[in-house]
């Protein structure tokens, strides 16, 4: 006979491994998706170390009070977006009265674990549920880079417009006046700022739900005439050094809109004619522009499998890169004028105590200038197809509207399952999910 519980060595309860834990560290599955977010060992006694492990400092009211803000908004963007009281097509459920009556955060815990007392199966998926979005609130709100991101914005873009040229006659074109090679453009656009909801169901719906993985807060779209055309923009911004290839990143990179390798092949026999054939420019780009536009044969799984909500009918070139941003602290400027001051005070031999503070604070401990790397999307995309991915099965609006649901699969998919509901009997679109 084996041994019983009983008689179990002691030194065994401290070699029982969480092997869900380890999946999470080690085997690339996301928090958010393990069977318990919030570990099943998490106890009264060990709710303020977790938090501390988070990160966030329990004894500081200020601190407290910003993560319990973070669960008030966490509550309202539920209801806003996941429930059907702020969305038709959100879920037939209501915030049960328990999440409403808390005060301690660390109860929010000890709900998730049903570590506290009496917590029913449904509070505590709800408890779980709630956690997850504060997750994410609480990644976007201590994301050091937000606070630079009017500087981001600007230094990314000014390398763009510097390059975006219109003549005498309106037309736009990619490349200044003096350039002898220019690309004319049907339209130039900038991404709008991304609201702080479009990033907390972004989050939400990825695997790596931190605020590091938003890659587009700030891109660019170039809009040409044709196929042929999206390669000459890419070969501009590289020649132009408007994007470092380096710093390019690559896994994110995507081309749904000609076959490369085919293209290439066929590329060099059309350079071999056009000097055969003494071809001018306007007689070369017609004869590229027609083998472009037969290099279409594409695999699109790479593209189902970059991004499950949009359309395969979506087609574009679009790549990730990082921009070194300088920032320069104002602040250092504007107080050396404050210490000259108080150093012609102190030169006059009056007594000044507030000039004296000021010439002994300690300036070695503020940030004079900060460097960082920061992520922009640059996509481009010939007007047909342009025109194709605004409307119909490709458009915008279904690919939002996809993200949501997927975002409320992953939230509220265990309630979901535990109070049978499926997003099946929500989804009148027939949207694509993550499941």
């Amino acid at each position: 006979m084996g041994q019983s519980n009983l008689d179990r060595p002691a030194y065994i309860d401290n070699l029982i491994f969480d092997w869900e834990l380890f999946d999470v560290v080690l085997g690339g599955v996301s928090a958010m998706d393990s069977d318990f977010f919030i570990n099943t060992g998490l106890a009264s006694d060990t709710t303020d170390r977790f938090l501390q492990g988070y990160g966030l400092t329990i004894k500081n009211p200020v601190a407290m009070a910003e993560l319990f803000g973070s669960y008030q908004e966490s509550l309202q963007f539920i209801k806003r977006y996941f429930l059907k009281e702020g969305n038709p097509m959100g879920l037939d459920l209501k915030v049960p009265v328990e999440l409403y009556s808390i005060t301690d955060l660390s109860d929010i815990f000890l709900m998730a674990t049903r570590s506290g007392g009496d917590t029913s199966e449904e509070v505590r998926l709800w408890a779980e549920a709630v956690l997850k979005v504060m997750h994410v609130v609480v990644h976007i709100d201590k994301d050091l880079r937000s606070n630079y991101f009017s500087i981001i914005q600007t230094q990314i873009l000014d390398k763009m417009y510097k390059n975006i040229y219109r003549n005498e006659h309106d037309k736009l074109y990619l490349g200044t006046a003096d350039n002898k090679f220019q690309i004319k453009l049907v339209d130039f656009s900038t991404k709008s700022t991304k609201s702080r909801d479009s990033m907390i169901i972004k989050l939400l719906h990825k695997s790596g739900n931190v605020s590091e993985e938003i890659f587009d807060r700030v891109g660019v779209r170039f809009v040409t005439e044709s196929k042929f055309d999206t390669l000459k923009v890419i070969k501009f911004l590289l020649d132009h050094y408007i994007v470092i290839p380096h710093n390019v990143i690559s896994p994110r990179s995507l081309n749904t809109l000609v076959n490369i390798p085919q293209f290439k092949k066929e590329y060099k026999d059309l350079i071999r004619q056009a000097y055969r054939k003494g071809w001018s420019e306007e007689e070369f780009a017609k004869e590229a522009a027609k083998l472009t536009d037969a290099c279409d044969d594409l695999d699109v799984l790479e593209w189902e499998q970059h991004n499950n909500h949009s359309s395969t009918a979506y087609r574009s070139m679009q790549f990730t890169a990082r921009q070194l941003i300088n920032y320069h602290n104002p602040f250092i400027h504007e107080f050396q004028k404050v210490r000259t001051l108080a150093k012609a005070e102190s030169s006059d031999g009056r007594e000044d105590k507030l000039s004296e503070a000021i010439l002994k604070l300690d300036l070695s401990t503020l940030n004079r200038d900060v460097h960082f790397f920061y992520p922009y999307e640059v996509q481009i995309v010939d007007a047909d197809s342009h025109h194709t991915n605004s409307e119909g099965q490709a458009s915008h609006k279904l690919y939002k509207l996809a993200q949501k649901q997927s975002a409320m699969a992953r939230v509220f998919g265990k309630l979901m399952e535990y109070k049978g509901l499926s997003l099946d009997s929500l989804n009148e679109f027939n949207l694509p999910t993550d499941e």
